[in-house]
């Protein structure tokens, strides 16, 4: 359905509003009260209502300045993928270090998933409070440390331990990079600062691979932990001389935990957020666990090298960086949200689908099983921009940290149950991959389906 906007929560574009009331009224929706009540009691937790002055900044911001917030946010967002993707071609040459199974191995990616859902519930609310500078600052400087101890891990847990802290720290970078985006923009263009942020943090899960493979050649799997601990350090600096406060200290949220307690339980209450919250998450699941069972499953049951890997997996990248930025420049400007969730939901299900036929049904070979995981890469492309854009949208930019937090805590949490699975059993297992997949696809649809019915009313953030 054709549209001016793309940020509705149900199916029925709704005409364009100020940015400020879109934000305020979307906040509304929570299944407990009515819509008035929602509201005031979401804004009324995360403190003041937004001012004319904030929202007017948050309108206007751009040339020279968000450009320069494009890039650094970019750089920290892409710190994310760094971390998990440089040293997947390693995760073979760590298994015979240590003598441990591939299984043991691959706790190594899902502690720092359940460190990056940690981190977020804590750098978020801190963002509401202190502003988005001063806990980023930190966390950069806790990731740069744990990555060093990375490097010199004499055994596996000190290993796992090591890569809890660093995901819980790396996600600074995560949550208050979504944080900014809701303090600066609304609607498309906030949809748009994503793309333009995904454009460049999409760059390192192609490269990182890549990169990886390469630094094997000259150096142990350490040694890729050495160049995340440079990296860490680089983007500290940057961070400082070049990242600008987005949240006046008189928007900031007061209170303490239990203030932000009450403030995520409002937004858990709010029926399309939590819609939006859980097909994102399920989104996310599926893209997990691509990424943790990919490395083991296309070297050990296809044979193929740390090399050939890297560029396999770096072209199904090539796919959501194309499709997300096609996505935020093209489509959302011309069609509801709603239409494209839809879209990105039913290319997640039959790539899922596909993948499952031809490593279940029949043997479909490598280029079977790369093909539908690119298709699904492109669908997840359009999923998850757009619901977490959305998701934001419903909520005052007081509670942006809070509601940036619960996405992404989330998300890694689904990541991190996820990312064994693919190895059940002590074995790699095709099938089992194309499971996973198949199984978050259905979850994330059955969310949006059910918690965003076709008809139900619920207002569209209007475009910037």
């Amino acid at each position: 359905m054709p549209g001016p906007t793309a940020g509705s929560a149900g199916d029925t574009s709704t005409a364009s509003a100020s940015a400020s009331a879109a934000s305020t009224a979307a906040a509304t929706s929570a299944s407990t009260s009515t819509p008035t009540d929602a509201a005031a009691a979401v804004v009324a937790e995360a403190g003041t209502a937004p001012t004319d002055a904030v929202t007017a900044k948050a309108r206007t911001a751009g040339g020279a300045s968000g450009r320069a917030t494009i890039g650094v946010l970019g750089g920290l967002v892409a710190l994310g993928p760094l971390t998990t993707d440089l040293y997947l071609p390693g995760l073979p040459a760590i298994a015979d270090d240590f003598g441990a199974e591939p299984a043991a191995v691959q706790l190594t990616l899902t502690f720092s998933m359940f460190g990056v859902a940690a981190g977020q519930l804590i750098f978020g609310p801190l963002s509401d409070r202190f502003g988005r500078r001063p806990p980023l600052l930190v966390g950069l400087v806790l990731y740069t440390l744990a990555s060093l101890v990375c490097v010199v891990a004499p055994n596996l847990p000190v290993l796992i331990a090591a890569r809890f802290v660093q995901g819980a720290a790396g996600a600074a970078g995560l949550v208050i990079g979504r944080a900014v985006a809701r303090d600066r923009f609304e609607g498309v263009a906030m949809i748009r600062f994503l793309a333009s942020i995904t454009l460049i943090s999409g760059l390192a899960p192609i490269l990182a691979p890549l990169f990886g493979a390469q630094l094997l050649r000259v150096t142990s799997w350490r040694g890729t932990f050495g160049a995340l601990v440079a990296l860490g350090l680089l983007l500290a600096l940057v961070a400082f001389g070049a990242l600008r406060e987005t949240l006046p200290a008189s928007a900031r949220r007061g209170g303490g935990l239990a203030a932000t307690l009450r403030t995520m339980g409002g937004l858990l209450r709010d029926v399309p957020f939590l819609g939006l919250l859980l097909t994102s998450t399920f989104a996310f699941g599926a893209l997990f666990g691509y990424i943790s069972g990919s490395s083991v499953v296309l070297q050990h049951v296809y044979h193929v090298s740390p090399q050939t890997y890297s560029l396999l997996f770096g072209l199904n990248s090539v796919a959501i960086v194309a499709s997300t930025q096609v996505n935020g420049r093209i489509l959302a400007p011309r069609f509801a949200a709603a239409t494209l969730m839809r879209a990105g939901l039913m290319t997640l299900i039959a790539a899922g689908v596909v993948l499952f036929l031809v490593t279940a049904v029949w043997d479909g070979g490598l280029i079977a099983v790369c093909g539908s995981l690119f298709v699904m890469m492109a669908g997840l492309g359009v999923v998850l921009p757009n619901s977490a854009a959305r998701a934001l949208s419903l909520v005052p930019p007081q509670a942006a940290g809070s509601a940036s937090a619960l996405l992404g805590t989330a998300n890694f949490l689904c990541g991190a149950v996820v990312a064994p699975l693919s190895s059940l059993g002590g074995n790699p297992s095709a099938v089992l991959l194309a499971v996973v997949v198949l199984s978050c696809a259905v979850l994330a649809a059955a969310s949006y389906l059910l918690l965003l019915r076709p008809g139900r009313p619920a207002p569209e953030p209007a475009a910037a």
